[in-house]
């Protein structure tokens, strides 16, 4: 594969595998893989730890400046073979993924200040490109010119299913009927924001994963990638 690093930005509405793609591509390829999702799950988690969410309903001004001293990076974990997130120092990749703080993100994304923070570290690690970059406004917002925009979908029903069995393996004790009200529940909420709705970016390819395998949802996408870098 050519040398040549682009930005690849991956949007998709929750809980259809994102994440999941992002990283394999960027270990396939070698890039820096940034978890835009977990970034504002760990001003969720911050929230959350301080008391400014109360059902379900954040306290904005102390969330935006809570924001000073909240600090996200990221590493590869060799041993688990996983990307892993670090508030301040602190690994808080397990906390960041469970059901609580899935219930209150959408809230805390919505905050026009936290995600220009956001938006603000995100950019900073994409300007050397050989980047992937996965949310709901990365192709829209974050990276409009980025050379590879997939947008990624699938059913409700079949990404409630996904994200049940998720948290069940990992012993979590979960209702499919609330898992799939919440996946609805973001969606029509990640749609409809004000501040970086989801929005499918006019020239981002889809992908409908419903009845792909994660193998063939990343050969299709590595093939996407060497047609672009191939070309320059």
């Amino acid at each position: 594969m050519s040398e040549k690093k682009i930005i690849i930005a991956i949007d998709g509405h929750s809980s259809c595998g994102k994440s999941t793609m992002a990283k394999s591509l960027a270990k396939q390829l070698g890039y820096i893989y940034i978890d835009t999702g977990a970034m504002y799950r760990v001003v969720t988690l911050v929230a959350l730890r301080n008391g400014w969410i109360n059902n379900k309903v954040p306290d904005t001004q102390k969330v935006i400046n809570g924001l000073k001293d909240i600090h996200i990076t990221f590493k590869w974990d060799e041993k688990l073979g996983q990307n892993t997130t670090f508030l301040n120092g602190e690994n808080v990749e397990t906390e960041i993924r469970q059901l609580e703080v899935s219930q209150n993100v959408s809230p805390i994304s919505t905050i026009a200040e936290v995600r220009h923070e956001m938006v603000r570290q995100q950019r900073e690690n994409g300007k050397n490109k050989g980047v992937v970059m996965d949310g709901r406004d990365i192709g829209t917002v974050v990276f409009p010119d980025a050379e590879l925009k997939i947008f990624m979908t699938a059913s409700p029903e079949i990404r409630a299913q996904r994200r049940f069995l998720e948290l069940s393996e990992k012993g979590d004790k979960v209702n499919f009927e609330e898992i799939l009200a919440n996946v609805e529940g973001r969606d029509k909420i990640d749609s409809t924001r004000a501040v970086g709705p989801l929005k499918q970016a006019d020239d981002a390819l889809v992908l409908d994963n419903s009845n792909l395998s994660r193998e063939e949802q990343l050969e299709w996408t590595i093939s996407k990638v060497k047609e672009i870098t191939e070309e320059k």
